[in-house]
Order: structure tokens, then sequence, then C-alpha cells
């Protein structure tokens, strides 16, 4: 009978989301297009699952995408299989890294930068993140203050995941430069962090350990992948991408 209950009381917890919750479409196998965007969503997916987001809505105003769908170079094969293909570009004077992250794209903002909101709701403690990444670095051509001394330095990139206890998304305006925190935020619960810093010569699998400060339940998770690491401050190498394919949480 205790060897009965056990089972029980295990599959249970198994089964809630505090030890079994997912992200929509970590796989990176659902795209649409939609005024000269790539969305990592269906054409008629529901509000819930609009959770990953791009540059790709203000780029797709010049014709550009950033982040489009990979169907011939994935980490698994099969039908209607696809990856993430995350480059970062020169357009026109500003320097646009490639990137994914859970969240939403806002606005534009003064044709050089952009307002976003970081995180969705997210309420379960995975000890990992697992998945596939192949990344291919460029020299940096494109640097501002502080960072000139990098120009020429090979790019690196980032695969980051970062666990809250906000209220609500995290708004920033990249031109502000006021960017999430991870390792000192005082509301970040749990992060993961991945420096790509060399060419993985292909797809390479990782699983990035998650460090708990406390042991709060989370209420938001930001998943960001970065092809240029100081993107965020207009410094990087053009060319410079990031494939990425099979994300899951591992608990």
């Amino acid at each position: 009978m205790k060897k009965y209950l056990f089972i029980v009381i295990l599959a249970t917890l198994s089964a809630s989301p505090l030890f079994s919750q997912q992200v929509y479409n970590m796989s990176f196998d659902t795209w649409s297009k939609s005024s000269g965007a790539w969305n990592l969503y269906a054409k008629d997916a529901k509000s819930s699952q609009k959770i990953w987001d791009t540059a790709n809505k203000g780029l797709s105003l010049l014709g550009i995408n950033g982040t489009t769908p990979e169907y011939k170079h994935v980490a698994v094969a099969g039908e209607g299989k696809a990856a993430a293909k995350i480059e970062s570009k020169k357009v026109l004077w500003a320097f646009v890294a490639g990137n994914l992250y859970t969240g939403n794209f806002v606005r534009i903002v003064n044709f050089a930068g952009a307002e976003l909101n970081f995180g969705i709701p997210f309420n379960a403690r995975p000890k990992s993140l697992s998945g596939y990444v192949h990344y291919i670095p460029k020299p940096i051509n494109y640097a501002k203050a502080p960072y000139l001394e990098k120009k020429g330095q090979l790019d690196s990139g980032k695969i980051e995941v970062v666990l809250t206890d906000w209220d609500k998304p995290y708004n920033i305006v990249t031109n502000d430069e006021e960017f999430i925190d991870g390792a000192k935020d005082p509301h970040v619960i749990g992060r993961g962090y991945l420096l790509l810093d060399k060419d993985t010569g292909g797809y390479i699998h990782f699983d990035i350990p998650i460090n708990y400060r406390n042991d709060k339940t989370p209420k938001y998770v930001v998943i960001i992948v970065a092809a240029s690491n100081l993107g965020d401050y207009f410094t990087g190498g053009s060319g410079s991408t990031a494939y990425v394919d099979e994300f899951q949480f591992n608990y």
C-alpha cells in the first residue's frame, strides 16, 4: 500500500506544472510569415502561443529578417522539422544583433533601437535547459563605446535563461541600455548561461544548469539567444550566426 501511494504521489508531482512545464515551440518547428516578418508561431496561433519574438518586425520594414526558419541544416531531421537561424546584420547605420527571446517586440525607437518586453508567465523550477546549437562567429566590425577596443576581435554569442519573480514583463528600450542583469538583479530566482566563444564546427548538444538563489516559485521566464553577445550595446560582427534547435527544460 505504501509503495502504491508513493508511486501515485510521484506520478502526480511529475505531471504538475512545477515539475514538467515547457515553453511552446521550443523545437522551433512552427513558423509563419506576416507583413514580411517571420514569426515563431502558426498563422492561426492563439495569443498564448505568441511567446517567442525577434527583431524581425522592425527589420522586415527594410525587407530583412534576422531570424529565419532553417529546414535543411537541422539538429534532428524528420518530416516537418526546422531549426532557427539567427544572424547579426549591419542595417543602414545601425548594427542589429541576431536574436531570439521569450517576450514581444513593441516598436522601433529612433530608427536604430527598439522597445521590447522580456519574459512570459512560467511557474516551474527546471534543473537545466538543453538543446543544440551551431555557432559561427565573425570578426567584430561594428563597435560602440565602451567596447571600441573589441573591433577586429572574434564575436561571441550566448544562450541565457532567467527565472524571475516579476509581476509583469520586463520592459526595455535598447537605446537606453538598461538591460536585465541576470547576475545581479534581485528579482532573479534562477539563471543559466552559456557563452558561445568559438565556431562549434556544426551542431553540438548543450545542457545549461540553472542555478537557483532561493526557493521561490518563478513567475516569469526569459530565454535569450543572441548571435552577438554585445549586440545590446550595438557591438558585434556582421554575419555572426547561431543555429538553434530542439530546446527543452529538464526536471
